[in-house]
């Protein structure tokens, strides 16, 4: 009897182990997951996928509200019939935006020939194969006695750096170191095999020919120091920046904006063209006509187009 009384106590005492046990294996499990590595929290994105296709499309919008077409409308409608032989383009270099009208048409070059001849200077002084430094005498028959400049009014005799006369031939539009520098100091037939080099198909150094797209291309690689060296870069855009013919593209655009430009002139021709920056946005920008009756008011739709640009891709 002793036995068996023991016998059957033993077994709730055998039961609670058990149920013991159980408990403490549950609590070491729920110890392990409160104390190990969590799983990442699934994240239930707020955007649902026609969302994010409804963002890209006003993305794509946005970015269409730079139309050439409409950009060019708004240019004719600036000229409204004044002229009728002109060229206008417009290359931005922060993107692939263009707009042409009568881009690859050829026009007389006037003074903007002066843009290859001093770049071709620049490109064979970085190559160490001309010395600006050099100075130059300028005899009688070299003065180019009408247009622009001040060298015409100085003595035959007179002494200037190679430098010098690239300064003049840009910021004056001299006449007299143009041809100096064309003639003597590079050669036109050097200056033309380079143009042909690097693109610009429409280029007639001879007999002064050229396209706005052909300015655009030589414009861009000046201000992007592919001509030569970065010191003599800035020499350059130096010349172009400070011109003594500022009634143009830079006339109407605010402070900020830095313009390197060259501008040309003949009888019923104005031209002018060149780089436009603010710091943020950068363009080229060229217009050509022929066939003016008036260049005060050729001046001043010059002015007026570079404005339109101007505030229009900077908007």
């Amino acid at each position: 009897m002793y036995h068996q009384d023991r016998s059957r106590r033993a077994r709730p005492s055998s039961r609670r182990k058990l149920i013991a046990l159980v408990l403490i294996i549950g609590i070491v499990i729920l110890l392990i997951r409160a104390v190990g590595p969590k799983r990442p929290t699934a994240i239930i994105s707020p955007i649902p996928e026609e969302k994010k296709e409804t963002t890209s499309i006003l993305t794509d919008l946005f970015a269409k509200k730079k139309s050439a077409e409409d950009l060019r409308k708004k240019i004719q409608e600036t000229v409204n019939n004044r002229w009728k032989n002109y060229s206008v383009y417009v290359k931005d270099f922060d993107s692939p935006f263009t707009m042409g009208i009568n881009e690859t048409v050829i026009f007389t070059a006037a003074s903007v020939n002066k843009v290859p001849i001093v770049t071709t200077l620049y490109y064979y002084a970085g190559k160490g194969e001309i010395d600006l430094d050099e100075r130059v005498t300028i005899q009688s028959a070299d003065i180019q006695d009408f247009g622009t400049g001040s060298i015409r009014y100085d003595p035959p005799g007179s002494v200037y750096a190679i430098k010098t006369l690239a300064k003049l031939a840009i910021e004056q539009s001299d006449n007299t170191a143009g041809y100096v520098l064309g003639t003597y100091t590079i050669g036109m037939d050097k200056v033309q095999s380079l143009m042909n080099q690097w693109g610009l198909t429409q280029t007639d150094m001879v007999n002064n020919k050229t396209s706005n797209r052909d300015m655009a291309l030589l414009f861009e690689r000046i201000y992007k120091g592919e001509v030569t060296n970065a010191a003599s870069t800035q020499e350059m855009l130096a010349y172009f920046k400070d011109t003594d013919f500022e009634d143009r593209l830079p006339l109407l655009l605010p402070d900020a904006a830095t313009v390197y430009h060259k501008i040309g002139n003949e009888i019923a021709i104005m031209h002018d063209v060149g780089v436009v920056t603010n710091g943020k946005q950068t363009y080229y920008i060229g217009v050509f006509s022929n066939d003016i009756t008036n260049e005060e008011e050729a001046k001043k739709i010059i002015a007026e187009i570079s404005k339109l640009v101007f505030d229009y891709l900077t908007r």
